[in-house]
């Protein structure tokens, strides 16, 4: 089936990049298939709900295919040229401009969740004559100098193929009494020194290098391990997204965080997420950080809190389900970077569904119901309400307690490596500081993750629950070494050693918790601890009874 962008002809590049307020001839949020999730998401926001989303556009999926199958296409330099010009226009700032110039993050869009598996560049256009630009228009040459400092090292690491611990000793924009000016110098020579490259000083050469790189992530060993997990098509291809950047490092008022409108492990509609004062985007899902609960912006940022609750809630009654939403507060504003459905784990399939059916302004219906929540996923939730009810060995104590990112409790073998995790052939639970978009081969390979950084949104998080592995993350008061992990208290808990995970309490034990069952009966457990199960397989029943009715 072809989309409307697309010909049977020669492939004409102008003609498949799309403003995010293009008129398309259907509703955006269906064409994900041209434009990819991120890219119909953004275009459904901006056109349809008339969200804050910092103007951009979209380079559709034909465009990554094409040069997949022959190389960069010959006209795309000046397609992208001319959306530049055009963006620049919309925003009063022109791209490479020395006095005060357009910034924009490049990010991709798979027609389906890959989550941390494909790049992303921020602050593309930043160069050193240009950095002296954003000083002067923003009256805050710290923040200018650590934006391109952000900037250099994620070009290095992205485009350059520079590895993270290529950049011990540098500076991180913290601590005030270091001249950043004299960081990113040095920065730079590093960057030159590791890669034979230097970063480059003309922006359209960094944004042609940006958009391959976006393009060949679609192909990087990581993406393909996710795919084949998620048996996910090879011939996809990925969309590129190209967005007017909004600063979250910009000041006191300013942060950024990623949110579900429900909690995506229990169903319940309360606010889950974190957020990050004075950060971008990456420092949230990276998991090197430690954030804050994304209730933090009510007492400190009232009215960007006013303002995502009311973009949470359009889009979740316009999308009639659960949706994962990252975003930016930059001096107090809040503006929307990205929406999506939201994965989550069986308990909050069930839930969610249920009290979908009987929220007026969303109103699924029963039959809705039951076909987002099939039969593997409704006995998945029972089990896990089931172990959950089992009671502790009291006698063992608890190691240390993180935050619970994916509900179930599992007991494995230590790993530290994902290459020991990759290589196990009993269980094992995969123990790092933060996992990374490399990790994925390793998680799928695991029972278990415990990370000791990171919270509820970073990488571990999203894909363990996504894939229904118990997590804990952020365990702060674990300490990784060579020989395994230390708690506050001084125990050693060795690699090869047995360890107990809850990823619903986030709770940690060593040895193999030793449970036993609950005296209440299954029914009555379930019963109280997730009613909304019995009504969802009532539903499921009642639909089966009628089309066997149907087809008599």
């Amino acid at each position: 089936m072809k989309h409307e962008a697309e010909t049977a002809g020669p492939l004409v590049s102008a003609e498949q990049i799309f403003f995010f307020d293009h008129p398309h001839e259907a509703p955006a949020r269906g064409l994900e298939s041209l434009l990819g999730g991120k890219g119909a998401g953004l275009a459904e926001m901006t056109r349809a709900l008339g969200l804050p989303v910092p103007p951009g556009f979209t380079v559709a999926l034909p465009v990554c295919r094409a040069y997949r199958e022959g190389g960069w296409p010959a006209d795309l330099d000046g397609a992208l040229r001319a959306s530049m010009a055009e963006l620049g226009a919309r925003m009063g700032r022109k791209f490479g401009d020395p006095a005060d110039p357009l910034l924009v993050s490049v990010r991709s869009g798979a027609p389906v969740s890959m989550p941390g598996m494909l790049d992303t560049i921020l602050n593309l256009g930043l160069t050193d004559e240009t950095v002296l630009g954003l000083a002067r228009a923003s009256g805050d040459e710290r923040f200018a100098w650590d934006t391109y400092r952000r900037f250099l090292a994620m070009y290095a690491s992205i485009v350059l193929e520079v590895p993270g611990e290529a950049f011990p000793g540098f500076d991180d924009g913290t601590d005030a009494s270091v001249s950043l000016p004299e960081s990113v110098q040095r920065l730079k020579a590093h960057i030159e020194e590791v890669s034979g490259r230097q970063v480059p000083q003309d922006p359209y050469v960094q944004l042609h290098e940006a958009v391959k790189a976006v393009f060949c992530s679609w192909d990087s060993s990581r993406a393909r391990a996710y795919r084949s997990a998620e048996g996910i098509q090879e011939d996809m291809g990925t969309a590129v997204n190209v967005q007017a950047m909004v600063f979250g490092n910009r000041g006191p008022e300013s942060g950024t965080g990623v949110v579900f409108t429900r909690n995506p492990s229990t169903g319940h509609r309360q606010l889950y997420g974190d957020y990050l004062p004075r950060a971008q985007g990456e420092d949230v899902v990276a998991g090197t950080a430690k954030t804050l609960p994304v209730g933090y912006l009510a007492e400190h940022t009232p009215r960007a809190h006013r303002e995502l609750m009311r973009a949470l809630r359009a889009l979740e009654t316009h999308y009639r389900d659960m949706c994962d939403v990252e975003f930016t507060v930059e001096d107090g504003k809040l503006w929307v970077l990205q929406t999506r459905i939201g994965k989550r784990g069986a308990v909050a399939a069930v839930r969610c569904a249920t009290h979908m059916v009987n929220d007026l302004h969303i109103g699924l219906t029963p039959e809705e119901a039951v076909a987002r929540v099939p039969f593997e996923v409704r006995e998945r939730a029972r089990q896990e309400v089931l172990a959950a009810a089992e009671v502790s060995d009291a006698s063992e104590p608890v190691l240390d307690v993180g935050l619970g990112a994916s509900p179930g409790r599992v007991s494995g073998r230590v790993v530290l490596t994902a290459d020991e995790a990759a290589d196990a052939e009993d269980d094992v639970i995969l123990v790092r500081p933060e996992t990374s978009p490399e990790d994925v081969p390793a998680m799928a390979a695991s029972v278990g993750v415990l990370t000791t950084r990171g919270g509820l949104v970073s990488h571990a998080a999203v894909v363990a629950r996504g894939w229904g592995i118990p997590a804990v993350v952020g365990a702060h008061n674990l300490t990784i070494t060579a020989e395994g992990f230390t708690n506050t208290s001084g125990v050693l808990v060795r690699a090869g050693d047995t360890i107990t995970i809850d990823g619903a309490t986030g709770r940690v034990w060593l040895g193999e918790l030793q449970t036993t069952g609950s005296e209440r009966a299954s029914d009555q457990i379930l019963d109280n601890e997730l009613p909304e199960l019995a009504l969802l397989e009532q539903w499921a029943a009642d639909l089966k009874n009628r089309k066997g009715t149907a087809d008599a």
